[in-house]
């Protein structure tokens, strides 16, 4: 039986070999610490379980999801009220927003509903494994912008041919950063913006971390004048209220790529459950300092980490945003090869760098969404196991 020839060009997901290989390791006895994926283990809030779990009562609930292919209008009213009252931006919940399975099946219907076949992408690298894909399923080429460390881990436009840019149709975006956690300040946005306007490329701005950043501002691609004209942001619910099982999300902006992943959407899906959708309208309304409390969380065991990468030779300051830090490898290393260092040595696994593009390699990111005991555990191995590092 053969299969697509599309299936040929993708290569195998970064996170379900990791987890592969972390279950083979613990099956064999081995007592692995992951600090490789971006999967908070600290419960959902209190009062969006609530929420669920009283919707789900409701016999109504449990028919085909209300407005399957733009989401409840009540949760795209509380998406209205918490980007009005997080970000000041001005959103008509009735034409600027639609629901989403999560941020990743947003990039997904913006390739299907915005990119054709033979179309030019630009995507930044490194970046985020899944844009690639989702561009490969349109019929489309990505074409990768290099975002590299001297230039804050921001592409430079300039750069990009001219030739190049009158080509592209799209370009996928993501800050705060992962892998890098770099923050794209307001100046930057504001030259995508005309770059996107100069050259008609449509923007799809993934921007789930949005609420992570540490002595920064915390910034909307949306809250740039003419971004609504140029392109969308998609958000979710799963980094800022640890729901990431719960598979929530939205775009916003420009009415014309909003309409186009909906109807991409009500062709392929039946939209979100409704009482995941309460759910999600009791996170947006009554969580803010739930956020702030995770933030604390994160800001102590970055803190620790970053104590420990120092004693070992690493000396830099990394990018302000995301629950991730991406750090160069030592001398004498590739990023899989430090990878598999760390694992044989701590049985700690960290994700290699060169699996988010080209100009990954030499990087390795760790994750923070992990126990502070389990934590401290792959901390206190790192200290006795590995040397100080030269780089």
């Amino acid at each position: 039986m053969h299969t697509a020839e599309r299936l040929q060009k993708i290569p195998p997901y970064l996170f379900m070999t990791l987890r592969n290989k972390i279950n083979a390791a613990r099956a064999a006895g081995v007592d692995v610490i992951s600090l490789a994926i971006g999967d908070p283990v600290d419960p959902s809030p209190d009062p969006v379980v609530e929420a669920l779990c009283a919707a789900a009562k409701d016999p109504a609930n449990h028919r085909y999801p209300t407005d399957e292919e733009w989401g409840m209008l009540a949760f795209r009213e509380a998406v209205a009220r918490w980007y009005a009252r997080r970000y000041h931006v001005e959103l008509d919940p009735k034409k600027h927003i639609v629901a989403l399975i999560g941020s990743k099946e947003g990039c997904h219907h913006f390739a299907m509903g915005v990119i054709n076949p033979g179309d030019l992408v630009l995507v930044t690298d490194p970046g985020y494994p899944g844009y690639k894909p989702s561009i490969w399923f349109a019929g489309a080429t990505p074409h990768p912008v290099p975002m590299k460390a001297e230039h804050h881990y921001l592409p430079r436009l300039s750069d990009i041919p001219t030739h190049i840019a009158r080509k592209a149709t799209a370009f996928f975006l993501n800050y705060p950063n992962n892998p890098t956690g770099a923050v794209a300040p307001r100046e930057f946005l504001a030259e995508l913006v005309e770059f996107a306007r100069s050259f008609d490329i449509a923007i799809c701005y993934d921007n789930p971390y949005s609420e992570i950043v540490f002595g920064v501002e915390r910034l909307s691609f949306l809250n740039t004048p003419g971004a609504a004209d140029v392109g969308v942001e998609l958000n979710s619910l799963s980094k800022p209220y640890n729901m990431t099982g719960w598979r929530i999300g939205m775009a916003c902006g420009n009415p014309d790529i909003v309409k186009a992943i909906a109807t991409s959407k009500a062709n392929t899906d039946s939209g979100v459950f409704n009482a995941i959708q309460y759910a999600g309208i009791a996170a947006l309304d009554h969580c803010d300092a739930f956020i702030a409390s995770m933030l604390d969380i994160y800001r102590t065991r970055r803190a620790k980490l970053m104590d420990t990468l120092r004693v070992l030779g690493w000396d830099y300051e990394p990018p302000p945003g995301t629950f991730y830090l991406w750090a160069p490898v030592p001398k004498g290393y590739t990023s899989a090869s430090f990878c598999d260092y760390m694992f044989d040595q701590c049985a700690v696994v960290i994700a290699p760098g060169a699996a988010y593009g080209e100009h990954g390699e030499g990087y390795v990111r760790f994750s923070l969404t992990i126990e502070q005991v389990r934590l401290d555990e792959a901390l206190e191995r790192m200290r006795q196991r590995i040397p100080c590092f030269s780089f």
